[in-house]
């Protein structure tokens, strides 16, 4: 259904662009296989209107003129839909490379190096020397290896609702979510999806690599107003352990665990191997310190003892 759409749409804008005189529906409608076989008028006259807003939406300029005898007619001239000269500057220039570069993992990668030659053709400057002389030594890639990715960020462009499988830490196996996806956060190399959790009746985020299967879109609209980029970005921090509220008390094997003494506010030697660290307490520390396996001992508080001792049973059920 997209890829119709898609073809009839750019049927309509070549159509449209082509054209030095304006073109009559009637016209429009014989020259488009696809509206000689939308049926009756009223399927049609639907079709077309939806996809003439679709056309302006993207951009395209489409001038409706009457003639002398009443009948109305489209056409987009050329001149007012072409777009003007691009002008960069090297510096700019090395921006746009080092962006294309940055998701050489990702599927996008294609549709970014595709771009950057576009804009290379219509004389978009070559990078200056002085940016590409430390490529070799140091270069920022954004990994992306779920295959939840793609279909994720397409659904939170297009604002469409999701369904897909997700296994908790904690549980030993996947769970149905119904979520209106809102943005996509990269944090400590693990990708985040935040959004609304229809079941829930609340705000949640995932982490992708605990979807399972595939991800299915849903018809429909939100139903909840998405809140603006800041604030989602930091609730997708914050679930992801960036945000402190509180103070933690743990034991950490010695020479071990440089992450967590990275971040700890004190460390007192206990003699007999270990070290009683006091670090920042925020929600997903108790998935941070499970990682650590045997070499972390919670102390307090109770309720992060607690979480901890259960993802290690989750993790040892398997």
């Amino acid at each position: 259904m997209a890829i119709a759409k898609a073809e009839r749409l750019m049927n309509l804008a070549l159509c449209l662009l082509g054209t030095r005189r304006p073109l009559s529906k009637r016209e429009l409608r014989e020259s488009i296989e696809a509206y000689l076989e939308a049926g009756v008028d009223d399927a049609f006259n639907r079709m077309f209107e939806r996809d003439k807003d679709d056309l302006r939406e993207l951009g395209l300029i489409i001038e409706t003129v009457e003639n002398i005898d009443g009948e109305v007619g489209y056409l987009a001239r050329r001149d007012s839909n072409r777009l003007p000269p691009i002008t960069l500057d090297a510096e700019e220039a090395a921006a746009l490379g080092l962006a294309a570069r940055v998701w050489q993992q990702a599927r996008l990668a294609g549709a970014a190096s595709g771009a950057l030659q576009k804009l290379r053709a219509a004389g978009m400057p070559e990078a200056e020397d002085a940016f590409d002389t430390h490529q070799s030594a140091l270069e920022p890639r954004i990994p992306v290896h779920e295959a939840a990715f793609e279909p994720l960020m397409l659904a939170c462009r297009d604002r469409r609702p999701v369904i897909f499988d997700y296994r908790k830490v904690t549980a030993a196996r996947p769970e149905q979510r119904q979520v209106e996806p809102w943005t996509l956060e990269c944090w400590r190399g693990h990708w985040y999806l935040a959004g609304w959790d229809r079941e829930r009746g609340a705000e949640r985020v995932f982490r992708l690599s605990r979807i399972t299967g595939r991800v299915r879109s849903r018809a429909g609209a939100f139903t909840v107003p998405v809140p603006d980029v800041v604030t989602v970005r930091e609730t997708v921090e914050s679930w992801a352990g960036e945000t402190a509220t509180r103070t933690a008390r743990i034991r950490l094997r010695t020479g071990s665990g440089y992450p967590l003494r990275a971040r700890a506010q004190s460390v007192r030697e206990l003699g007999g191997g270990w070290d009683e660290l006091e670090i920042p307490y925020g929600h997903g520390l108790d998935a941070w310190l499970v990682e650590f396996g045997p070499d972390v001992v919670v102390v307090e508080p109770a309720d992060l003892r607690a979480e901890v001792m259960d993802r290690l049973r989750a993790v040892a059920k398997g």
